[in-house]
């Protein structure tokens, strides 16, 4: 069963859309503190940079050994000239990364010492995509869906102005048409438009959020009557919430089953880049025909791998199989 199962994640190909990034780290480390302001010196070791944010998801998918096609906007600049030169450097395709005169490109530092974040630094522009770039985004996709053998659709929302409810309706709309599965990890900005999706996978704080409770804390009988309720409204086939320490909880609407998965004891490194990795899992999970309990309880094992690792690192497949295989899961 195991067999297959990495044979299925090995013949799926999967387009993401989303919101790009370059994850720069500067690492070092603290011996002082700053004469000018009371804050600690570090005295950088080491610098490198990761495609991140949707890019990671694809990093992840093309760890587990599927095939992953980035679909997305950068700008015409110097760091988007970086982050294509990044997923070269990663072997991962860049010919659907459209690239705008008037955005630039997303970059995010880590300022890392004494292994701990100390710091990070967002260098944006999370604004709607102008007319003409969200159509020609479109027409990308269009292509892709038109050319490609593509068996599922994952989209990666950052927040950062890629996506929007005309392209959620109308990706959707392609993929119903085609067959083709859609996986979805939101943020509040869109949060109520993945109508009709297969997975729809917040945390719980963007779970709290998009349902409009803000930072109040939810039983968990009360979290499964809000995701009960929301994936039915919705036509949401799965709705997967990741809990942090106190594990998972998906919910199957098609037989109106509400199961959780506790937590496994980790050391935790960093969290960074944890749900990339779970929405990647799901949705190959699912491709593969596992269960709604199956595909909670693998995703669950490999977003907590990547977080003993420090930055953003796509789960290692053979640390997957090895704790799918001590679990016994299937």
């Amino acid at each position: 069963m195991l067999n297959s199962l990495i044979e299925s994640f090995s013949r799926a190909t999967v387009l993401v859309i989303g919101d790009v990034m370059v994850d720069a780290y500067l690492k070092g480390g603290v011996g002082r503190i700053s004469p000018e302001a009371p804050v600690p010196i570090v005295d950088v070791h080491e610098r490198y940079y990761r495609p991140g944010g949707a890019a990671n998801v694809a990093m992840n998918l093309q760890s587990l050994g599927a095939t992953a096609l980035m679909c997305s906007v950068i700008g015409n600049d110097e760091k988007g000239a970086e982050f294509v030169a990044l997923m070269e450097e990663h072997k991962l395709p860049t010919q659907y990364l459209l690239k705008s005169a008037t955005r630039k490109t997303t970059v995010k530092y880590r300022i890392i010492a004494n292994a701990r974040q100390m710091l990070r630094v967002d260098e944006e522009d999370a604004s709607p995509l102008a007319a003409d770039e969200a159509s020609r985004l479109l027409n990308e996709i269009k292509q892709i869906l038109d050319t490609q053998n593509v068996n599922a659709i994952i989209f990666e929302d950052y927040d950062k102005g890629i996506i929007s409810p005309e392209l959620i309706s109308q990706v959707v709309m392609w993929a119903k048409e085609r067959g083709i599965i859609v996986t979805v990890d939101p943020k509040r900005r869109n949060f109520s438009h993945y109508k009709g999706v297969t997975l729809f996978k917040p945390n719980l704080k963007e779970l709290r959020e998009g349902l409009e409770e803000g930072s109040r804390e939810m039983e968990m009988t009360e979290v499964e009557q809000r995701v009960r309720r929301f994936a039915q409204e919705n036509g949401i086939a799965y709705l997967f919430t990741t809990m942090s320490e106190n594990g998972v909880a998906i919910y199957d609407a098609e037989h109106d089953v509400f199961y959780t998965q506790p937590a496994y004891l980790r050391r935790i490194s960093d969290v960074s880049g944890a749900g990339d990795t779970v929405i990647s899992v799901a949705t190959l999970c699912l491709l593969s025909g596992l269960t709604a309990q199956q595909t909670a309880q693998i995703s669950n094992l490999a977003g907590g791998i990547v977080c003993e690792y420090s930055g953003v690192t796509p789960v290692p497949m053979d640390r997957l199989i090895e704790e799918v295989r001590k679990y016994h899961i299937i």
